[in-house]
């Protein structure tokens, strides 16, 4: 038996996504010869913040999802939990480039938002004994 398996697949998604969000960039970059900043271009200024805001949120979802499975109270929903927020990921670095179009964006910040908050009471109470 796997120790942890939903927290191991979450952050090895976490890194292939996180490497996706990366490659990204580096297209922009190589293809408008900006070594250092945004360059005032647009695009890559887009890209550069969906990677950021995917830093800024991740690591409390991984460490949550781990809490929440090594108290042993997260069988089996929190595999699916993981799996929606990192789908929410992709719409949203998809939908940052898209600008005004898609709703990708707005649904991938609000699932995040989601997921965090949810995570987030899971654990408080499962800390307080009440779950």
């Amino acid at each position: 038996m796997t120790l942890l398996p939903v927290t191991l697949t979450s952050a090895a998604a976490a890194a292939i996504i996180g490497v996706w969000l990366m490659l990204r960039i580096g297209q922009v970059r190589i293809g408008e010869k900006i070594s250092i900043g945004d360059g005032g271009n647009e695009k890559l200024t887009r890209r550069m913040r969906a990677q950021a805001n995917y830093i800024e949120n991740t690591p409390f979802v991984l460490v949550l999802i781990a809490a929440i499975e090594l108290s042993g109270k997260g069988h089996p929903w929190l595999a699916y939990v993981a799996g929606v927020y990192f789908l929410a990921r992709i719409a949203h670095a998809i939908g940052m480039e898209a600008g005004d179009g898609p709703p990708a964006r707005f649904i991938g910040t609000i699932v995040t938002m989601l997921t965090l908050v949810g995570l987030a009471i899971c654990a408080a109470l499962i800390a307080m004994g009440i779950l």
